[in-house]
């Protein structure tokens, strides 16, 4: 069992940290917010440090998990970063959603101290996170890949090495984009089924077992049909992400044109007060279920 830092315990570092506990693993964890991080201990076994530096001390395996390409180099390579505190020998493992220039930062970063760095961002949502069914896809070298992989098979049902440093970055932007396009075609198909007059949950139970059958169509058909969106993907998070992708496109010469679309009508979701509703509320647009002013 290895001694483990879990810094950021946000909607999916919380869970993830609690599954490494209950994995036998020793666990000491920072967040910024103190409060989060006590509760963190009152719920699970583990200790509180005062900074990511403090909490990465003596450990063999750090996790950041956090929200932007800023929070991760300030976690890692800022004043009181995880950085200052790691031996030589271990491992650092970002699991936030980044881009893959700021892997291949701090990658290098780590490499000249001695540590290794994988970027092992996540997808499965809040839900893949608390059930420990998360699917881990992994940039670095391989032999830190090795070394860190039963550690990161605690909160997943599927770790993958996909190749160098920023590898994980790049798959995971792939993922996004693939979402964008499914959720907007899901939320056009369900409206249509309810201005057709169909039972929209029946066309679901139907078309699922068919070629349309997705893992939103599974887990989120039904949820917007019934207008519910308290889920723990937000709209802010994915335009987040949608920014990253359109960046590394540009360097890449890629077109994303659906992508941009949708990512559009995320802004319209933004700008009526939607910014912390589930990804599915594009069915909200769809729908006419939002000020016409916004549907522009």
């Amino acid at each position: 069992m290895a001694k483990i830092a879990f810094i950021g315990l946000g909607v999916m570092g919380f869970p993830m940290a609690g599954h490494l506990a209950a994995g036998g693993h020793a666990l000491t964890v920072f967040n910024r917010t103190r409060e989060r991080a006590e509760l963190w201990a009152q719920t699970h076994q583990g200790t509180v440090a005062d900074t990511p530096a403090a909490a990465a001390r003596g450990a063999d395996l750090v996790f950041t998990c956090v929200g932007n390409d800023r929070d991760v180099l300030e976690v890692t390579l800022g004043a009181d970063g995880a950085a200052s505190g790691m031996d030589q020998g271990s491992i650092l493992v970002d699991c936030t959603t980044a881009s893959a220039d700021v892997a291949r930062q701090i990658h290098q970063a780590m490499k000249e101290r001695g540590v290794g760095f994988l970027d092992a961002p996540v997808s499965g949502g809040q839900a893949g996170a608390e059930s420990g069914k998360l699917t881990v896809m992994v940039g670095g070298d391989p032999e830190t890949f090795a070394a860190a992989q039963a550690a990161l098979a605690c909160f997943a049902r599927a770790v993958t090495h996909m190749g160098p440093s920023g590898s994980g970055q790049l798959t995971k932007m792939v993922n996004q984009i693939c979402i964008a396009g499914l959720v907007q075609g899901l939320a056009e198909g369900l409206a249509f089924a309810e201005k057709a007059g169909l039972d929209g949950h029946q066309v679901i139970d139907v078309i699922s077992k068919g070629a349309a059958q997705s893992w939103q169509m599974e887990n989120r058909g039904h949820t917007m049909l019934d207008r519910k969106f308290d889920f723990g993907f937000a709209v802010d998070w994915m335009r987040k992400d949608l920014a990253i992708c359109f960046e590394e496109a540009r360097r890449n010469g890629s077109r994303l044109p659906v992508a941009e679309l949708v990512d559009q009508f995320y802004g319209a979701i933004q700008a009526s007060g939607g910014n912390r509703l589930d990804t599915s509320s594009l069915m909200l647009l769809v729908a006419g279920d939002a000020p016409a002013k916004e549907r522009k």
